[in-house]
C-alpha cells in the first residue's frame, strides 16, 4: 500500500523504512549478549583442598573439568545447596556451577577424580566431565572487535564531521574540512535593493560609490583611480549593516558572498587560515563581487602583545591570512570586502589601515525620520486601523534600531489578535512598546498596599521633578503596574540630542534621585525600590567628573580611553590622592542634587501627593494629567520648534537610481 493512503479501516498503514543503523544496533547487541551470555550464573571460587572436602562429604553431584582452561567447575547436590549458601554467606548462586576452582598445569584429572570417587559408597559418588573449550566465539571476537570498532567510528563520527563541515556531498569527504562554508548568492538572486533599505541616509551615501564602481569600472580605472578595496560597517546590533550590505550587492547586480568571522575559527589548526584562501580564490573567480565577512571582531581581534596569556595561535593566523589575502590580489580585481561589526574598538589596527578597510561607515541609530521610514516598510503587510497615526509611533520610539521596530510590528499584531481585534490600533502598538522596553505586564504579582502606596510615591516623585525641569526628559506616562523585575516606571521620550550640556545632565540626575528623595520625605526611610536609579546615577556622576571634565577642582581632565589600550595596565592612570578628590566630588555632587530634588518636591508637596494618590487610583497616568496638575512643562515650546526645525532642514534620500 502506497504512503500516504489510507486502508479499509480509514487509518494510515504504519510503514518500516530499512535504516543501516539496525545493522550497527544489532551487531552491538550481538558482542553484548556474547559477552555476558555465560549462563547466567556467578560461581565462588574455592581452593582445590576445600573441593576434596566437599566431596569426601558426598555433597558434589557433577564436575566438569576444562583440561585447556586448568578449570574446574561444582556443582552441589540440590537437597545440600542451602547448606554452602548459610556457609558462604549468600554468595554462592542457586544455578550450577556453584564452585570452581583452578589447579595447575601438572594436574592429572582422571586420577585425582578416581581417587576421590572410589573413597566415597556408590550413592555418594560423583559425575566427571572431562572437555577441552575450543573458544570459537572468543577467537573470532579477537579477531573481530578491533575491525567493527573502526567502521563504526568511521560512520558515526567521521561521516557527522564531513557532514557539518561541508564535505560530506563531495568528494574528498573529511578532508574538504578547510573549504570555505560561506554562502554564495549570485546576481540574479540578489532581490534585495536600496528601495528595500529605509532610512540609513549617510551609509548609504557611503556606498553608493562601491556601487558605481561594480557598474561602471572602468570610469575610475581610466582615471587612473582606485577603489577602495574595503568597507567596515559598524554600528550597534540592529541597525541594518547585514540589509545594508545585500543592498549594495542587489544593488549592483553581482554575486555576494555572505560568511560569518565564526566560520572561519575551527578547533583543527590551519582550518581557518585554509578557508580564508578558498573564499578569496572563489571571489576572484566569480570577480566582479562583493565578500561580506559579519561580525569580523569574532576573527579580527586584535593580536595579544603578551603571547603567555590570551593569545589563540589558530584564530591570530587565519587573521595574518585574512590580512595577506586582503593585501594580496589587484585593486582592480572587482573583488570588495564589506564587513560588520559593532565592535571597532576591539579590531586589530593592521585590519583597519589604509589599502584593506579604506572605510569605516557608521551605521547609527535611526532618527526621527528614518524611524518613520522604518516603521513604513514593516507595516505594509499589517491590516491597520484607518486612523493609525506612523509619525505619533516613530515619535514614542526613541532609540529603536530597526531590529527594535521590526520586534514591535510583530508583537503589536500578536497583541491585536490576542485582543480578538478585528484591525491593529494605535493602542496595540504602544503595549508592544511597552512589553519589549518593561517585560511582560504581571497582573498577578502579590504587592501589599503598604507596598504599592510606597512605589506609587517613588514613580509620582520622578515624574513631578523630571516635569518641573526643563531640561530633563520630557515623560509620557508613569505607572506603578509591574512589569519583567520592575514594580513601576516612568516612561520618558528623550530628545535626540547630540550634546549635553552640564545643566542638563544636572536636571536628568534630579529626576533619577527624585524616587529615592520621595520615599524619604513620606515614608522617613529609604527602601530598595531605588537600585536601578543610584546605579545610572553614580555612573553618571562618575563620567562627569573623570571623563567630561566637569570638576571644579579637576578641572578640564579626562581619564576616557577611546582605544582601549589601557585594559592591560594594572593600575588606575591617576594616583591614589586624585582618586580621593573624585570620591569626594561625586559624593558632594550627589549631595547637591539630593538638596535640589528635595526642595523641590518640598515645594511642590500638594501636587505631587495628589498625584500620589491619581497614580494609586489609576496605575496608569500620562503626560495630560501632569499638565492639570502642575500647568504646562517649562520648555515644550522650544523642543517641539526645535525638533521640527530639525526634521525640515533634513536632506533628502539618496536615491538608488542613476
Amino acid at each position: 500500500m502506497a504512503e500516504g493512503k489510507k486502508g479499509k479501516d480509514g487509518r494510515k498503514p504504519i510503514r518500516i523504512v530499512f535504516n543501516m543503523s539496525w545493522i550497527y544496533m544489532l551487531l552491538v547487541l550481538g558482542i553484548i549478549w556474547m559477552f555476558f551470555n555465560q549462563g547466567g550464573a556467578n560461581p565462588q571460587k574455592i581452593e582445590w583442598d576445600e573441593f576434596k572436602t566437599m566431596a569426601s562429604s558426598g555433597d558434589v553431584k557433577e564436575v566438569v573439568f576444562v583440561r585447556n582452561d586448568f578449570e574446574g567447575r561444582v556443582t552441589i547436590r540440590p537437597d545440600r545447596v542451602e547448606k554452602y549458601v548459610d556457609k558462604f554467606g549468600g554468595t554462592v548462586p542457586k544455578k550450577s556451577p556453584h564452585f570452581i576452582f583452578l589447579v595447575s598445569g601438572s594436574f592429572n584429572a582422571e586420577e585425582m577424580f578416581g581417587e576421590l570417587n572410589n573413597a566415597l559408597p556408590e550413592d555418594e559418588k560423583f559425575k566427571v566431565i572431562i572437555e577441552n573449550n575450543s573458544k570459537v566465539w572468543g577467537t573470532v571476537l579477537e579477531w573481530l572487535i578491533f575491525p567493527v570498532i573502526l567502521v563504526l567510528m568511521y560512520f558515526l563520527m567521521f561521516r557527522g564531521l564531513s557532514r557539518n563541515m561541508g564535505g560530506g556531498a563531495g568528494p574528498g569527504g573529511i578532508f574538504n574540512v578547510g573549504k570555505s562554508t560561506g554562502k554564495l548568492a549570485e546576481k540574479n538572486d540578489q532581490k534585495v535593493t536600496f528601495k528595500d533599505v529605509a532610512g540609513l541616509y549617510g551609509a548609504k551615501e557611503e556606498v553608493v560609490e562601491i556601487v558605481d564602481f561594480l557598474k561602471n569600472p572602468r570610469k575610475y580605472t581610466a582615471l587612473g583611480g582606485k577603489i577602495p578595496k574595503g568597507a567596515l560597517l559598524v554600528g550597534p546590533p540592529g541597525t541594518g549593516k547585514t540589509l545594508l550590505a545585500k543592498a549594495v550587492a542587489g544593488e549592483a547586480n553581482v554575486p555576494f558572498f555572505s560568511i560569518s568571522g565564526s566560520d572561519f575559527v575551527e578547533m583543527f589548526v590551519g582550518v581557518g587560515a585554509s578557508r580564508v584562501r578558498d573564499l578569496f580564490r572563489q571571489a576572484k573567480e566569480k570577480a566582479p563581487c562583493i565578500v561580506f565577512i559579519d561580525e569580523i571582531d569574532a576573527v579580527g581581534r586584535a593580536r595579544s602583545k603578551n603571547g603567555g596569556f590570551s593569545s589563540n595561535d589558530e584564530r591570530e593566523n587565519t587573521l595574518n591570512q585574512l590580512l595577506t589575502e586582503m593585501d594580496g590580489f589587484d585593486s582592480n580585481s572587482g573583488v570588495i570586502i564589506l564587513a560588520a561589526t559593532n565592535r571597532a574598538d576591539i579590531l586589530d589596527k593592521a585590519l583597519l589601515r589604509a589599502g584593506r578597510f579604506d572605510r569605516q561607515i557608521h551605521v547609527d541609530l535611526p532618527d526621527l525620520k528614518e524611524r518613520e521610514e522604518i516603521f513604513k516598510v514593516h507595516i505594509r503587510g499589517l491590516k491597520l486601523a484607518s486612523d493609525f497615526d506612523v509619525e505619533f509611533l516613530s515619535k514614542h520610539t526613541p532609540g529603536f534600531s530597526g531590529a527594535d521596530i521590526a520586534n514591535v510590528c510583530n508583537e503589536a499584531a500578536l497583541t491585536a489578535a490576542r485582543h480578538n481585534h478585528k484591525e491593529i490600533d494605535r493602542q496595540d502598538f504602544l503595549d508592544a512598546v511597552d512589553r519589549i522596553i518593561g517585560g511582560l505586564e504581571r497582573k498577578g504579582k502579590i504587592i501589599t498596599p503598604k507596598e504599592k502606596k510606597s512605589i506609587a510615591h517613588h514613580e509620582a516623585g520622578h515624574a513631578t521633578v523630571s516635569w518641573l525641569l526643563p531640561n530633563a526628559n520630557p515623560l509620557f506616562k508613569v505607572t506603578i503596574v509591574p512589569r519583567g523585575q520592575s514594580l513601576g516606571a516612568a516612561w520618558y521620550l528623550p530628545e535626540e540630542r547630540q550634546l549635553v550640556t552640564r545643566e542638563q545632565m544636572y536636571d536628568e540626575m534630579c529626576s533619577l534621585i527624585a524616587g529615592r528623595v520621595a520615599e524619604e520625605i513620606v515614608n522617613g526611610e529609604p527602601s530598595t525600590g531605588a537600585l536601578n536609579d543610584l546605579e545610572r546615577l553614580t555612573k553618571m556622576a562618575y563620567s562627569m567628573v573623570t571623563y567630561y571634565g566637569m570638576s571644579d577642582k579637576l578641572g578640564n581632565i579626562s581619564y576616557y580611553d577611546s582605544t582601549g589600550s589601557r585594559g592591560f595596565e594594572l593600575g588606575k592612570p591617576y594616583s591614589e590622592k586624585t582618586a580621593e578628590i573624585i570620591d569626594k566630588e561625586v559624593k558632594d555632587l550627589i549631595q547637591k542634587i539630593h538638596d535640589r530634588s528635595e526642595k523641590i518636591l518640598k515645594d511642590n508637596m500638594e501636587g505631587f501627593l495628589e498625584l500620589a494618590s491619581l497614580l494609586l487610583e489609576k496605575e496608569v497616568i500620562f503626560a495630560d494629567d501632569l499638565e492639570r496638575i502642575f500647568g504646562p512643562r517649562k520648555g515644550a515650546e522650544t523642543e517641539e520648534k526645535a525638533r521640527e526645525d530639525a526634521a525640515a532642514e533634513k536632506e533628502t534620500p539618496v536615491s538608488s537610481e542613476e
